[in-house]
């Protein structure tokens, strides 16, 4: 029986059993639905530490506020899943939200957003024996690749590992690449269209299989560049949302990129999180559906 937002801190205290027991018993989907598109809603940026949208800077701070807009966008006509942390999923578990949806688990946070070790991205979320044993469907990671920073080298040598161990599970994973640098002490990632085509070949490269990798990608600064860089690549790909900024005019710029995007042959779908669960304007049912709509 699915539970109230108030009642999960009890349930968690004096049953934590009632997690696994709602994993198993949760019905499963196809990756791929009836509309061969794919719209995942992305919430694990609280485990980074990054809890910022726009100008708030702990917008993704209040949980059941989180919770709620969650709930509110896997609801909605066209939103296959959601991206997330196991503290956010084992929550929608025993809300009952995740029934007939893509689970995708978050698999490393270790770099935590500012940190000085913030680009040794450590594999401290999901693991890919976690994501069988819930019977979730995906895994996604972010790569971070700074040529001046040491740090970089740990993280794809440990991507290349968990692409290995989804792989050896059958379970697709979605890598996020980028060519990343330190600008003022702050890690910048590169959106030029040879940083994007050069984090897609590394990406593309990992693990001693690839038929289980997809790619997380987000748009070049010039959305026309976005189709040669996706020509380094067989490899299916969604894109990546982000946050799209503080105002109206940003968000609607945003929708715009995505939508040109979208047309390439390579990209099946959109990761989106917090430009549609905290939207400049409107309400997260308007913003989804608008997303939905570029589909």
């Amino acid at each position: 029986m699915s539970l109230s937002i108030p009642d999960l801190t009890a349930v968690r205290a004096r049953h934590p059993e009632a997690i696994a027991e709602a994993a198993a018993r949760r019905t499963r989907r196809p990756l791929i639905g009836c509309s061969g598109r794919l719209m995942i809603v992305a919430a694990d940026h609280p485990a980074r530490g990054a809890l910022g949208v726009g100008d708030r800077r702990l917008a993704m701070a209040n949980r059941a506020d989180l919770l709620e807009r969650l709930c509110t966008a896997l609801s909605r006509p066209g939103v296959d899943g959601v991206l997330a942390t196991a503290d956010v999923l084992e929550d929608l578990l025993l809300l009952g939200a995740l029934e007939n949806k893509v689970v995708m688990g978050s698999m490393n946070r270790g770099g935590l957003a500012g940190a000085a070790f913030e680009m040794d991205d450590r594999f401290t979320g999901h693991r890919a024996e976690d994501i069988a044993r819930l019977r979730f469907d995906a895994g996604k990671l972010l790569l971070r690749i700074d040529y001046d920073d040491p740090g970089s080298l740990a993280t794809l040598e440990s991507a290349a590992r968990a692409v290995d161990a989804m792989a050896a599970r059958e379970l697709p994973v979605f890598v996020e690449p980028f060519v990343s640098r330190r600008i003022d002490g702050r890690v910048r990632n590169d959106l030029s269209a040879e940083a994007v085509t050069r984090s897609v070949a590394i990406a593309s490269g990992l693990g001693g299989t690839s038929a289980y990798t997809w790619l997380k990608l987000p748009v070049t600064h010039d959305p026309d560049d976005m189709g040669e860089a996706l020509e380094t690549s067989t490899l299916p790909a969604v894109l990546l949302g982000g946050d799209t900024g503080g105002s109206p005019a940003d968000q609607a710029a945003a929708y715009e990129r995505w939508r040109r995007a979208l047309r390439l042959p390579t990209v099946q779908g959109m990761v989106v999180g917090r430009s549609l669960l905290y939207p400049a304007e409107g309400t997260v049912e308007q913003a989804v559906d608008t997303a939905v709509g570029l589909l």
